[in-house]
């Protein structure tokens, strides 16, 4: 299907705030109760249409823990947007989030987009922030606001076309040049990845997309049934991770127009 525009996401915060399973209730239309966290970086895709344009939405969910914090700095070059995710009922995720836009405003587009999300907001007779707080946090620091729930899907389809919305303003006002490739990137995206030896036994029931890289073998892996992508196997140890960011290039896209 074609596309106007291509916009790269970022979704961002702590560990366990729902982050997964908000890209995966958008992409998929599904709630996984019990989800593994997540080792590096994984991606979603899905098509959208904002003021009767079709844009394609390319979705990076990054890991929260502290351990990977310099492979989800690389993450953030190119991004147009990025939802900066909380989970209401802990008080120490909103607590972080000042960490997160700091590593946002050192490291992102200084025009990126950016959305804050109380997410579980189903789990409002456990809330430990009130949305109150989230708006003021929001206002004073120039972000979208919504409160989501993964579970219940409520809001969740707008955190990702508000900020899409966002976007496409800004190009229309010129904040993003288009046509300038420095800035945007324009190009088709190049998606690389390194699986250990245990590569064998994660074929069955996948497709897999082969490239090679500076003398090694790189895979990207996906579920036939889903729009999610994995960007390295769980086996991976933190320490091929960084040797993946070391010898890999990435040529990530913000905006490709077609």
């Amino acid at each position: 299907m074609s596309y106007d525009y291509l916009f790269k996401y970022i979704i961002i915060g702590d560990t366990g705030v729902g982050k997964s399973c908000l890209l995966l209730q958008f992409t998929d239309k599904r709630f996984q109760p019990v989800h593994d966290l997540t080792i590096g970086v994984e991606f979603g895709a899905r098509m959208v249409t904002i003021e009767g344009r079709p844009i394609k939405l390319q979705i990076w969910d990054t890991a929260g823990q502290e351990s990977f914090r310099s492979i989800t700095r690389s993450y953030y070059r190119g991004a147009a947007g990025a939802l900066l995710v909380y989970d209401i009922t802990r008080r120490e995720t909103f607590n972080h989030l000042a960490s997160w836009l700091e590593d946002a405003k050192q490291h992102a587009n200084p025009n990126m987009t950016i959305i804050l999300v109380g997410n579980k907001s189903d789990l409002a007779q456990r809330r430990a922030v009130s949305k109150e707080e989230g708006e003021q946090f929001a206002k004073e620091n120039g972000l979208l606001f919504l409160e989501a729930s993964a579970r219940t899907a409520q809001n969740v389809e707008e955190a990702f076309t508000n900020t899409a919305t966002k976007i496409l303003q800004k190009i229309q006002e010129g904040v993003f040049d288009v046509s300038n490739e420095n800035l945007t990137y324009i190009r088709r995206d190049i998606s690389v990845v390194f699986l250990d030896s245990s590569i064998a036994k994660l074929t069955k029931g996948y497709a897999f997309d082969k490239i090679s890289v500076v003398g090694y073998q790189n895979w990207v892996r996906a579920h036939p049934r889903s729009n999610r992508w994995k960007r390295w196997s769980r086996s991976s140890t933190r320490r091929m991770l960084q040797l993946i960011l070391d010898i890999i290039v990435i040529v990530d896209s913000t905006i490709v127009p077609l």
